[in-house]
């Protein structure tokens, strides 16, 4: 995997699984033009906050030579906190974005990566011969030519290297092979215009609830991605309301509310006694549907578990979609500290370049106008939101090459149970990124330096991610495999396959002196 090395990039200070500083590196898209290190940790313990001072702060700064593409996390982090006051401008959110999304894609190699493979000047593909050859053949390479073919217009060309891609892959072979079969199917299915039909199908109608739940807790078991956004939340939830007795957290993704149950068990070792403590779920079908039922199986399971712990507990629901929620359906009352957690989630909400009601930017606003203690946010580091077709699938060939490899080191290739976890829950959302458009599709995660601009626009800043969040996601760790990393960069705590960044947690706070 090649990456790029930026003029001005931070380093990446790597935490393996016992804690202890490991090797540096340089990232783009999840950089700052800051240039700031990280500070060592030498052991689990060591992990600490002293004067406030998260260890992911800045410890110093590199020289570092002048870039003509600044680094995306930071363009315009100076201009918006220079101001004591701003108010908000949706047609400069849509350019800042827009410039954003620019710096991006003129600084990504994923497309160029793999060029060379092309027939002869002036003649056409022999697709005999390639179908002869498919054991030679770099299966990223025909993806590449295959959706350069889509993107392009040239039917003919995209159905010959579909034909040979159905010969190179497999949903129990190598990671690539199993990703090429999903990716493959994709780019079928944007040809005939039917990628809405298949996302919907994966998603909902062919496995029972029963089966999808236990699909869900297969990834769950064998990947740290979803424990990952529950532990670090949990610990930036319980540092920011340390000294609060009643806690009300909104959960726009609270699924089967497992990470409540952790919550739960940790507010109960509060010296002097736990605090009160309300939840208040959004739902969402996928999660009605796996469940076999509503928001109330969430709410009796958190109410027993909190009982058995000691914990005062309330529980309110909000059935609808993130699109639909407003200030009165979130049963905020006074005298609590209002937390809002998004895990996996924001990248769902239509945005600007969908819908002139914006609601992803409309929900934050709503957020603000609550006056939360926190607001944590979890999401994958993918850039696939607005970036054209071809640049999309190359971003998402790369992401998901990661993940696919990070799942085969948990299970055998020949593994039903992983191929069926695979096929209901992240082919979907492969099929959704590649055969679908506007509306249709769902699929549309940002880097997290367009999700801090986007935060900043909406009046948040941002609010370190402490080091009992990097100390809880190391220990959790430990039970996976050991190229799952941690690091970190301007506060945020960031999940690592190897050298790729695959998801980051993020907090925030109100700025007080912006209007918006």
């Amino acid at each position: 995997m090649l990456y790029p090395q930026p003029h001005c990039s931070p380093q990446f200070q790597m935490i393996d699984n016992n804690g202890s500083s490991k090797e540096s590196f340089f990232t783009l898209e999840s950089s700052t033009a800051s240039g700031t290190t990280l500070p060592s940790y030498d052991s689990p313990s060591s992990v600490s906050i002293k004067s406030g001072r998260s260890p992911f702060s800045p410890q110093g700064s590199h020289s570092c030579i002048s870039d003509p593409h600044p680094s995306p996390e930071n363009v315009y982090e100076s201009s918006l906190t220079a101001a004591s006051s701003y108010i908000y401008d949706e047609a400069g959110v849509k350019s800042k974005i827009r410039e954003l999304e620019d710096t991006l894609l003129s600084s990504d190699p994923k497309v160029e990566e793999y060029s060379g493979f092309s027939p002869a000047a002036g003649k056409s593909w022999n697709w005999d011969e390639l179908l002869a050859l498919t054991p030679q053949l770099d299966l990223k390479e025909v993806l590449l030519e295959g959706a350069r073919a889509v993107a392009d217009g040239d039917f003919a060309t995209a159905c010959g290297f579909i034909d040979v891609l159905e010969q190179m892959v497999s949903v129990s072979g190598s990671p690539i092979q199993r990703l090429g079969a999903y990716m493959a199917e994709g780019l079928r299915a944007r040809l005939e215009g039917s990628g809405g039909n298949i996302y919907r199908a994966l998603k909902c109608n062919e496995p029972t609830g029963r089966e999808l739940m236990s699909y869900m807790g297969v990834l769950y078991e064998i990947c740290p991605y979803w424990k990952f956004a529950y532990t670090a939340a949990n610990a930036a939830i319980l540092e920011a309301t340390a000294g609060d007795n009643r806690i009300h957290v909104i959960d726009f993704q609270i699924a089967q509310g497992s990470q409540y149950m952790f919550l739960i068990h940790e507010l109960a070792k509060r010296p002097g006694g736990p605090p009160l403590l309300r939840v208040t779920g959004v739902d969402d079908s996928q999660s009605y549907y796996a469940r076999g039922g509503g928001l109330t199986l969430v709410g009796e399971k958190l109410a027993n578990m909190a009982k058995s712990c000691g914990v005062p507990f309330e529980f309110h629901d909000a059935i609808m979609s993130g699109c639909e929620v407003h200030r009165e359906h979130l049963g905020v009352e006074p005298g609590f500290a209002v937390v809002v957690n998004f895990p996996y989630v924001l990248h769902h909400m239509p945005d600007e370049s969908v819908s002139v009601e914006n609601h992803r930017d409309r929900l934050l606003h709503l957020i603000k106008s609550l006056g939360p203690r926190l607001v944590t946010l979890v999401e994958q580091e993918s850039n696939t939101n607005t970036s054209p077709f071809l640049s999309r699938f190359a971003e998402t060939l790369d992401y998901y090459t990661a993940m696919f490899e990070s799942i085969d080191a948990a299970r055998p290739r020949d593994d039903k149970q992983r191929i069926s976890a695979e096929q209901h829950c992240v082919a979907r959302d492969i099929v959704n990124m590649i055969a679908c458009e506007e509306r249709e599709r769902v699929e549309r995660h940002e880097v997290l330096g367009k999700w801090r601009v986007r935060m900043m626009m909406a009046g948040f800043v941002g609010w370190p991610v402490g080091g009992s969040a990097a100390f809880a996601a190391s220990e959790m760790l430990k039970g996976y495999d050991k190229n799952y990393k941690l690091g970190g960069s301007d506060g945020a705590l960031y999940l690592f396959w190897k050298r790729r960044p695959m998801a980051t947690c993020s907090a925030w706070k109100p700025n007080l002196n912006q209007i918006v």
